[in-house]
C-alpha cells in the first residue's frame, strides 16, 4: 500500500477484554500498511467506548453485532468494514459463532431445558451472544418470563466462565470464540466447566467506521483487513486469537439478529 497523507486514527472494541491485546496489534498492523498513525483506545469502560465512536472521536471499532443494528438503523450510517472468520472447524469458514450453554462439570444439567429455575448468569444486557439470543430461545420456547430461577449480570462472559467453575451460578450462555479462547489460555478450566448445548449461529460481530470517516479511508481499511491473512505478519496476529481472517460481510448479513431482538423484546428475565 502506498504511504499517504492522513490524520491519525483511533481504534476501539467493545468486545470481550481478552480481546483488546490483539485488536492494539492489528490497529499497528493496519496503520503500518495505510502508512498513518493509529491509537487504540484500551484504557477505559467499553461504555466509554462506544459514546466516543459515537462521537465520532474514535474512527473504528470491533462491536457486537447487536449494537450494530441499533446505530445503523438510529444515527448516521456507520461503515461496515469486515468480521472474522474464527479457525475451528465448527464455523466451516463462516463469519459466525455460537453461544455455548456452559454449567459446571458437576452438575446434573444436561441440556437447556434442565437449566429452568436455574441460578442464570448473563454478561449483559447490551450483548447479542449472553443476553439476547437466550431471551429468542426462550421466546420460541414459550416461556416469556420466570423461566430462571434467578438471573444476575456478570459484566462479562470471562467473569460469567469464572462464576460458573466457583459454581456461584448454574449456567450461562458464552459467545464460543470467547470460551474457546479462555480454555486455550486457561486450560484447567475444563475440569471445572462443561457445554451441554449451542444456540446460533449467529453472524460473527463486525469491525465498523464512524460516520466521520472519509470514504477513502474506509476502503484502504478494508482492503488491507481483507488481505491480512496473506501476510506472514497478519497471520501470526489473527492466529493470536484463533482467527482465520477477515472477510466481507453486507449490512443484510445481521439480519437474523435483527429477527431474533424482535422476538427477544417478549421476554423478561
Amino acid at each position: 500500500y502506498a504511504r499517504r497523507a492522513m490524520a491519525m486514527l483511533k481504534f476501539t472494541s467493545c468486545m470481550a477484554p481478552s480481546m483488546d491485546e490483539t485488536c492494539r496489534s492489528i490497529a499497528d498492523y493496519l496503520g503500518a500498511r495505510l502508512g498513518c498513525d493509529v491509537e487504540f483506545i484500551g484504557d477505559i469502560a467499553w461504555t466509554e467506548r462506544e459514546r466516543r465512536f459515537d462521537s465520532g472521536e474514535i474512527q473504528v471499532c470491533w462491536i457486537c453485532g447487536l449494537p450494530y443494528v441499533w446505530k445503523s438503523a438510529a444515527q448516521a450510517p456507520i461503515g461496515l468494514l469486515a468480521a472474522p472468520v474464527m479457525l475451528a472447524p465448527r464455523y466451516a469458514g463462516r463469519a459466525v459463532y455460537y453461544s455455548d450453554i456452559v454449567v459446571h462439570a458437576q452438575s446434573d444439567y444436561r441440556e437447556f431445558s434442565d437449566l429452568r429455575g436455574c441460578r442464570w448468569v448473563y454478561n449483559e444486557p447490551r450483548s447479542h451472544s449472553g443476553y439476547n439470543v437466550v431471551r429468542d430461545h426462550l421466546a420460541r420456547l414459550g416461556a416469556t418470563q420466570g423461566y430462571f430461577g434467578e438471573t444476575l449480570e456478570s459484566g462479562a462472559h470471562q467473569t460469567s466462565i469464572r462464576w460458573i467453575a466457583e459454581r456461584r451460578v448454574d449456567g450461562s450462555a458464552i459467545d464460543s470464540t470467547v470460551l474457546e479462547l479462555e480454555l486455550a489460555r486457561t486450560p484447567e478450566l475444563t475440569a471445572s466447566i462443561r457445554i451441554i448445548g449451542a444456540l446460533g449461529p449467529s453472524p460473527m460481530p463486525p469491525w465498523v467506521t464512524s460516520h466521520t470517516m472519509q470514504p477513502s479511508t474506509r476502503r484502504a481499511l478494508k482492503r488491507a483487513l481483507l488481505a491480512m491473512h496473506f501476510d506472514p505478519k497478519g497471520a501470526e496476529i489473527l492466529a493470536q486469537v484463533r482467527c482465520a481472517k477477515f472477510v466481507a460481510v453486507r449490512d443484510s448479513a445481521y439480519n437474523p439478529i435483527r429477527r431474533m431482538a424482535a422476538n427477544a423484546g417478549r421476554v423478561v428475565f
